[in-house]
């Protein structure tokens, strides 16, 4: 047991090739699932799709059983919002009894996106125009994961009780129009579920396209911790450190 524990920490924590190969391929995992749950969203329920589920369901359900088994934290583990993310995300792969509705809260499972640091710092290192553009792609995944949590809630919530929500395009419909605040009108969410539904996707997507729009328009600084105060970020042609002065040696991408 005890090798196994040290098997899965160096998988899960490690920086052999072995480890950043198994972690690439988790998030190549997650995207592909992410494209499986959009696209079959707008396919009949056939038994391709509920076998498909469940195997899904079972990867999704080893990984969060891994993360579990090596965890030193257990019950913190327990109080993150991604890890309660994946725990309905596996119910609703390994249930379609549960129907299209429940079942696109497998959408759930984005929220594990870029989530883990050894990833990010990975990317860092390996890709360039991750490094240019992170704040970007940070920014522009925390908006593509709500819209798509919160579209799926919507339809799970709405498609039998609300007559005009009668598929998922509906729901994007719906929560893109509140989160852009252009509010046609045409389609609302009724009862206090539906008020507080619409709460939150103004405010809270109101706040994520406008940090997209902060990063896109700022100006773009690089991600080099100065060695004196740590600060992160400076002027792609800084030549000392804006808070404290230290001379920096910031290199060239290409370096």
């Amino acid at each position: 047991m005890t090798s196994l524990v040290a098997k899965l920490k160096e998988l899960y924590d490690g920086d052999s090739k072995q480890a950043y190969r198994f972690r690439y391929a988790l998030l190549a995992f997650d995207l592909a699932t992410i494209l499986f749950v959009i696209a079959s969203s707008f396919w009949p329920l056939t038994p391709l799709i509920i076998v498909l589920d469940v195997i899904i369901g079972l990867i999704v359900l080893s990984d969060f059983l891994a993360r579990l088994y090596i965890s030193d934290k257990r019950i913190r583990e327990f109080l993150r919002p991604s890890t309660w993310a994946d725990i309905i995300a596996i119910v609703a792969f390994l249930a379609p009894v549960l129907g299209h509705g429940a079942g696109f809260l497998r959408i759930l499972r984005t929220l594990r996106l870029l989530r883990t640091y050894n990833v990010v710092q990975r990317l860092r290192a390996d890709s360039t125009f991750f490094r240019r553009n992170e704040d970007v792609i940070v920014a522009v995944t925390n908006l593509s994961v709500f819209l798509f949590v919160m579209t799926g809630i919507v339809y799970a919530t709405q498609h039998q009780s609300n007559p005009a929500i009668r598929h998922y395009v509906d729901a994007l419909y719906f929560t893109v129009t509140s989160l852009t605040t252009t509010g046609y009108g045409d389609i609302t969410l009724p009862g206090t579920t539906g008020r507080v539904i619409s709460v939150v996707v103004m405010i809270c997507g109101v706040t994520l396209f406008l940090r997209l729009a902060q990063v896109l328009f700022r100006p773009h600084k690089v991600r080099f911790p100065c060695p004196t105060c740590a600060l992160q970020r400076h002027d792609q042609d800084a030549v000392c450190c804006k808070a404290c002065g230290t001379v920096l040696n910031i290199p060239d991408e290409d370096d």
